[in-house]
This record gives structure tokens, sequence and C-alpha cells, in this order.
């Protein structure tokens, strides 16, 4: 008898369990998904993110974004990922904001240099003011984790409660995606004696624009 199966026998004795027993099936995992008006969930993903240093701006149309968008982008050096929705608002049109990457290298360069990243949302959480992203061509990961400001701008009809309805409506996200990439809050860490410290591995600040009549 090896080393190793003398362990499994005397970890199979402690629990109970003949040599022969094959293991009992695991229990079918339960989703939670909390019956709340939808109305709320904007509010909500708005104080979630707040309470992690990030900011939310709530407005009625589509119209409304490009003019927020054009203060904040003012004197500074922004990219957009290819996102669909980013054009519908107006985004991309704007005279500060680098987009339309087709070329990896461009797009590494221009994240880079860039003082603002701005992508659209999959999906948002609620329950914890999670951005979830399904890395693509349109919705390149770069342009969320270089620069060190990440705004994301996405309509509220794509909020949903928790992480457990967003395993409900994408049960398998790698038949999507290379990369399903979930961002709660600013870039954090206490490596280095327990001390806080914002955008090591990523932006240190994270803003939200969503868009309520859409």
């Amino acid at each position: 008898m090896t080393a190793r199966e003398q362990i499994l026998n005397e970890i199979r004795r402690a629990m109970g369990r003949a040599n022969s027993l094959p293991p009992a099936p695991l229990a079918a995992p339960v989703l939670r998904i909390p019956q709340l008006d939808r109305t709320l969930y904007t509010a909500l993903f708005g104080r979630s993110l707040e309470k992690l240093a990030g900011k939310s701006t709530i407005v009625q149309e589509k119209a409304a974004v490009g003019p927020i968008i054009r203060e904040l982008v003012r004197g500074k050096r922004a990219v957009a990922s290819n996102a669909a929705y980013l054009k519908d608002c107006g985004i991309t049109a704007l005279e500060e904001v680098q987009s339309n990457f087709t070329d990896r290298d461009a797009l590494l360069d221009a994240c880079a240099s860039a003082d603002i990243g701005i992508t659209s949302a999959d999906y948002a959480l609620a329950e914890t003011g999670t951005l979830v992203l399904l890395s693509s061509p349109q919705e390149a990961r770069l342009v969320s984790l270089l620069p060190p400001v990440h705004l994301a701008v996405f309509p509220q009809s794509r909020i949903l409660a928790n992480l457990d309805q967003l395993l409900a409506v994408v049960p398998n996200p790698a038949a999507l995606s290379s990369a399903m990439v979930l961002i709660t809050g600013p870039s954090r860490t206490a490596d280095i004696e327990q001390i806080l410290v914002r955008g090591v591995h990523g932006p240190g600040e994270v803003r939200a624009i969503i868009v309520q009549n859409d």
C-alpha cells in the first residue's frame, strides 16, 4: 500500500465509508435570487458601488451621456471600447475619445497612455455594485484595466440582482467569452502592512453612468 492509499483509507474510515463505496453525489447547487422590484436595482447598485468608493450617475436618456463624457474627458486622454452601446450614446464620436481599434498593439499603446478607459457593461450586479464584462473584440479587457480611471456606460435593463442571477442568466460563460470579468469597485490591496492602497492592480477610480429609459 502506498502512502497515498493509506492516507485516503484513513480519511474514508474517519468518514465512516468503506473502501468499496463510491463517494456520495454532490447536492445540486441552489441559486438564491431575491425577488426585488426591478425599479430598485439602479438605486441599490449605486449605493453598493459608492460603498466601495466608486461613483455612479443616472441619466434619463442616451442623449444625456455625451455631454457628461465630454466634461469628464476635457483636457484628458480617453480610450473607448468597440461596444455598440458607446457608439449609440455618441461617445466614440467625441474628439477626445480614441476608439474603433482593431490592432491589439495599437489598443495596448492607447490604453497605456490614456487617463480614462470607457466601456459598456454586459451586466451589473445591484447587490455588490459589480460590473460584468464578457471579453470580446467589442469589449477588450485592456480598456477596463490599464487606464487609471474606468468609466462604464450601460442601460438600466442590464442590472441584475446578484451573482446568483448572473449565473442563472449566463450558466456557461466559457461558451460566450474567453473571460468573464467581474469588477467590484476600484482596484485595492492591503498586502503591505495592512495599509489599504487603491489603483495598484488596476484603475484607482471606477465610475458608472446608467441610462434609465433604454
